[in-house]
């Protein structure tokens, strides 16, 4: 049995050439509020022990911390396209997209929702980092884009949304909803009332199957989980907040190509 366990997509497993893991804190080396997979890089967490983090994710994927390429998320909808590995230097970015065998697309997350998307005839693969802000934005669709920009089809692509926050955990106010009502007020779908009036319950999941949808992703799955209420397999930004922590760990979601 592996060290660090891992979620997987049904759907994604089943495609040849592509590997893909959505991981939980499980099996790490770090402690207190990011124990123990913590592979933030940004958060406050002992540096040494985030990139032994990294190190045991990007093996899991056979391939080491370098082949990692994890954007310095700044929840937009840039996406960007590596050829190689970043090094020590991050493009500020929501999505990663490659053809490249055995370089590994990451994706941060601690309550948004990451997605993991692959066409495994082109041989192309991304891993986008959803939060609300860049999926009103259009971070899912950018993804896409960039992928057929490769040779990607999105008739042939399959995704998969990792653990994220749940529709039943995702309070919001009235002016989060009326910011997606603006854009679309077909977006009202994805809200249901409240604790009180002044309080929305947001679909993130599901809005994020939306976005996909529209843009012509049809094979796509939510795995479930809800990262705020689990506590014993993810970090939640949201419930760091409501504890006044002072930080917490970032989750990682992968996906390769097989060299």
């Amino acid at each position: 049995m592996s060290d660090v366990p891992v979620i997987e997509s049904p759907r994604l497993a089943a495609l040849p050439g592509v590997r893909h893991a959505f991981f939980t804190r499980l099996g790490g080396a770090s402690e207190g509020v990011y124990g123990s997979l913590n592979v933030g890089l940004g958060s406050g967490d002992d540096p040494a022990r985030v990139m032994e983090n990294r190190e045991r994710a990007a093996r899991m994927l056979g391939g080491e911390a370098a082949t990692l390429a994890s954007a310095y998320q700044v929840h937009s909808a840039e996406v960007v396209t590596a050829h190689s590995p970043f090094g020590e230097t991050r493009p500020h970015a929501d999505g990663v997209v490659t053809a490249t065998p055995g370089l590994i697309c990451g994706a941060l997350a601690a309550d948004c929702a990451p997605v993991l998307i692959a066409d495994p005839e082109a041989r192309v693969v991304a891993a986008v980092h959803a939060g609300w802000r860049g999926a009103l934005a259009g971070v899912v669709e950018a993804g896409v884009a960039a992928m057929a920009r490769l040779g990607a089809s999105p008739g042939r692509m399959t995704a998969a949304i990792g653990p994220c926050i749940g529709p039943a955990s995702y309070e919001v106010g009235l002016e989060f909803e009326a910011a997606f009502l603006a854009g679309d007020a077909a977006n009202e779908r994805f809200f249901r009332p409240g604790a009180r009036t002044d309080k929305r319950l947001f679909d993130l999941p599901a809005f994020v199957l939306a976005r996909l949808a529209a843009a012509g992703v049809a094979d796509a799955e939510w795995v479930g989980h809800d990262t705020l209420t689990d506590e014993a397999l993810f970090f939640s930004n949201r419930r760091a907040v409501h504890r006044a922590e002072r930080d917490y760990g970032r989750l990682l979601s992968a996906i390769t190509i097989s060299s």
